[in-house]
């Protein structure tokens, strides 16, 4: 919330996001507060991956923090602020009822425009619906990748590309924000430029 706060005094639009895996009820709604305190009105609520170290509260669920969010519009405390707008995340397959309540929802990454097209003809989502978009930095990123979200499928030759020039994420997926544009399918895309961010900016910069 502190960095969304930060992106906003800069004159952008701020999302903090938020996992239910470190959260238990209580300290949910401190956050609430904070980001009320901060004038942080967005959020992307995730399940949130598996820690590496200690283990989850598990008393929090994204539902759970959708309908707390969504409550705390009757409570007084948050009266004269701005109502919270919920985002979630969602694959290339049907999205749950309930996450359909969503104000906008992001999009699996994926590496292939014509999965996120035939995704997009079939889905029915309320608000705004960015596609997701990640430069693979390596090799040996997209073998990690792979592993730790089997539903990306990474094309081989885009991996042999990556392993032949370091430059070659940055061309693929700079040519996947055009074709997404292009479409007119999605609102926008979520862009993850991992560490490669500069010559992603640049590049973009120019063709946008």
């Amino acid at each position: 919330m502190a960095v969304a706060h930060e992106v906003q005094a800069m004159g952008a639009r701020g999302i903090a996001c938020l996992n239910s895996r470190d959260r238990n009820l209580l300290g949910f709604r401190r956050d609430l507060l904070t980001a009320a305190a901060y004038g942080v009105d967005r959020f992307l609520f995730v399940y949130g991956d598996k820690p590496s170290i200690g283990g989850r509260t598990s008393e929090l669920t994204v539902r759970a923090m959708m309908d707390e969010t969504r409550a705390a519009a009757e409570d007084a405390v948050f009266a004269g602020c701005a109502p919270f707008q919920i985002g979630v995340t969602t694959g290339l397959r049907k999205t749950p009822e309930w996450k359909r309540s969503a104000d906008f929802t992001f999009v699996q990454v994926s590496y292939s425009v014509d999965d996120l097209l035939r995704w997009r003809d079939d889905a029915r989502l309320n608000g705004p619906v960015y596609a997701g978009v990640m430069v693979l930095a390596s090799a040996g990123m997209a073998r990690n990748l792979a592993a730790a979200i089997p539903d990306i499928a990474i094309p081989a030759e885009l991996v042999d590309a990556v392993e032949r020039d370091r430059a070659a994420g940055v061309a693929v997926a700079c040519e996947q924000v055009l074709a997404i544009r292009d479409s007119g399918a999605f609102d926008g895309v979520h862009l993850v430029p991992v560490s490669r961010y500069r010559e992603v900016a640049a590049r973009l910069e120019r063709e946008l």
